[in-house]
C-alpha cells in the first residue's frame, strides 16, 4: 500500500480557499458593528491600504447616512484610497439611495483630487447636475452635482 504524500490540485485550491476565507474574516471582523464604532475605525486607520482596499464596498455603505457619527470619519479613511474606492462610489451614482448619492458626493468626491474626479466621475458628475432624475431633484442632489463642476470651473478660471 503506498502513501499518497502530495496533495491533489484540488486539495490545494479547497486550502487555499479557506485560508483565503479566513484572512476576509478577520478582515471583516474589523468593520464597524455600529454607528458609534470609533474604535474599530481607529484599527481600520492602522490596516494596510491592500487590506483596506478588500473592505472598500462594506465602508461605503457607512456614508448611507452622514448623521451617523463614524460616517464622516469612514469618508476621510475612503479618501486615504481615492482611486480604489471610486468604483463603489459609480454604483451609488448609478443607482437609487438619491441620499446617499448626496452623500457620496458631498464627503468623498467633492473632496477627491480634480484629475480622479475628470477621469472617473465626470460624466456621473454632469448626468446628475443636468439630468437629475426627479428622486434627485427632490433630494437636490443636482444641486450638490452642479456646486462640483462650478468649483471646477472655477478653479479653472483662476489658473
Amino acid at each position: 500500500m503506498t502513501v499518497r504524500k502530495h496533495k491533489t490540485l484540488f486539495e490545494m485550491i479547497v486550502d487555499i480557499r479557506k485560508k483565503g476565507l479566513e484572512i476576509m474574516s478577520d478582515l471583516l471582523n474589523l468593520l464597524p458593528r455600529d454607528k458609534h464604532d470609533f474604535e474599530r475605525v481607529n484599527e481600520l486607520k492602522k490596516l494596510d491600504n491592500n487590506d483596506l482596499i478588500k473592505l472598500i464596498p462594506e465602508l461605503v455603505k457607512w456614508l448611507q447616512d452622514i448623521n451617523w457619527p463614524i460616517a464622516y470619519e469612514i469618508s476621510r479613511l475612503l479618501l486615504t484610497i481615492p482611486q480604489e474606492t471610486i468604483p463603489s462610489v459609480i454604483n451609488v451614482l448609478t443607482g437609487h439611495d438619491d441620499i446617499w448619492k448626496e452623500w457620496c458626493l458631498r464627503y468623498f468626491v467633492m473632496d477627491l483630487p480634480r484629475e480622479l474626479r475628470d477621469q472617473n466621475l465626470q460624466e456621473q458628475i454632469e448626468r446628475i447636475a443636468y439630468r437629475p432624475t426627479k428622486g434627485e431633484e427632490l433630494e437636490e442632489v443636482h444641486i450638490t452635482a452642479q456646486e462640483i463642476l462650478k468649483s471646477e470651473n472655477d478653479y479653472v478660471s483662476t489658473s
